[in-house]
């Protein structure tokens, strides 16, 4: 079949939520540009759930998607620590109370209580905020979830699908698909991550200005080995986080570089200033870097995600520049998008949600 009610550009994990979502209402085709779906970001994300991550106008969107995370099995419990240097007592007590009004579980530790957390924490790191409520993702896990749930609600799933142009027909898109071929669909949704300002153009929409940016990890060995009770730290500055993983530890500079929508790799001189970030904070030893490699995390020029229909365009749907906080917030961002996609009044998980923090119009095009 070539026609469908709703073509979902990208099959992440935002298209394959949004899929999810619409499936069992809608005909839905999930086009893939890759061999594989989840090959960028997905595939690539270092796979903790934080509820600050984002800032607080999406804290919503992470709280509200806590239970349905949890209940499927796909958080495995972990604390996260926020640390700060002597000298950075009013940024953290900040910090706290923004995100306490937030709605986050979050609460002041010591020096005694810190080094208790992350033993070998050098002298200079003098104070903490824990998370009790972070966790693991099982991303792969959650990602073959909403895939199997598209497929089971009658979704198709296409790859090696990559959209080169679209036109509105009518009251209809065709799509063209090179040498794939062309389809036809009422509702176009952009949900390509790093190519969504690329995939707008190609429908004659205008892009947003979501850009992307390369984030690195390296997985490193360490002596002592990483404790598998450690928690996920992050520097309260932004500049790197680290966590464990089976007995290894994964370590990042938290890098933003603004990049074209690409296969992603990392930079030999991020992966030496993770490393250096990292030996100021603790007294381990590193024995090797055993692997390394990079994603893009896209965002919209106020760093907020985009869900609903072009303001100018009829039958395009934006779900894009959702950072990196796509995976965890998810499960609300999918059942959000898939009621503003069919008009259906808000309830359950996203009952409290402002819509309108997220919204295309909100924006200006940008000009190109």
């Amino acid at each position: 079949m070539n026609r469908f009610d709703v073509v979902v550009i990208g099959a992440g994990i935002a298209g394959a939520s949004i899929a999810a979502e619409i499936a069992p209402h809608l005909s839905v085709l999930l086009a893939e540009a890759e061999d594989m779906p989840g090959y960028h970001t997905t595939g690539r994300s270092a796979a903790f759930r934080e509820e600050c991550y984002g800032g607080p106008d999406v804290v919503p969107l992470t709280l509200a998607s806590g239970d349905y995370l949890r209940d499927g099995g796909f958080l495995t419990p972990r604390a996260g620590l926020y640390i700060a240097r002597e000298g950075q007592e009013a940024a953290l007590a900040a910090f706290m109370h923004q995100f306490r009004d937030a709605g986050v579980t979050i609460q002041p530790l010591g020096r005694a209580q810190l080094e208790a957390r992350l033993p070998g924490v050098r002298g200079e790191w003098t104070q903490a905020l824990l998370q009790p409520n972070c966790a693991d993702i099982d991303v792969g896990g959650l990602h073959q979830h909403y895939l199997a749930l598209a497929k089971r609600g009658g979704a198709e799933l296409r790859v090696r699908h990559r959209l080169e142009a679209a036109e509105r027909e009518g009251d209809a898109w065709r799509l063209h698909f090179g040498a794939a071929g062309e389809v036809r669909a009422d509702v176009v949704v952009n949900a390509a991550g790093a190519w969504a300002d690329p995939v707008a153009s190609a429908c004659g929409v205008a892009p947003l200005g979501i850009t992307p940016y390369r984030r690195t990890v390296a997985q490193l060995r360490t002596d002592p080995p990483a404790p598998a009770e450690l928690p996920l730290v992050i520097d309260l500055e932004g500049a790197f986080y680290f966590r464990p993983e089976h007995g290894k530890l994964w370590l990042s500079p938290h890098d933003e570089t603004p990049s074209e929508p690409c296969d992603a790799a990392p930079e030999e001189l991020d992966i030496a200033l993770a490393i250096d970030r990292f030996e100021q904070v603790v007294d381990w030893r590193i024995a090797a870097v055993e692997r390394k490699w990079a994603g893009l995390r896209s965002f919209a020029p106020d760093r907020l995600p985009v869900y609903g229909y072009d303001a100018e365009v009829t039958g395009f749907f934006w779900f894009a520049g959702q950072g990196g906080y796509g995976i965890q917030t998810a499960p609300a961002a999918a059942r959000l998008a898939a009621q503003l996609l069919t008009h259906t009044p808000r309830h359950g998980m996203t009952a409290e949600l402002d819509v309108k923090l997220y919204t295309p119009a909100r924006f200006a095009p940008v000009m190109v």
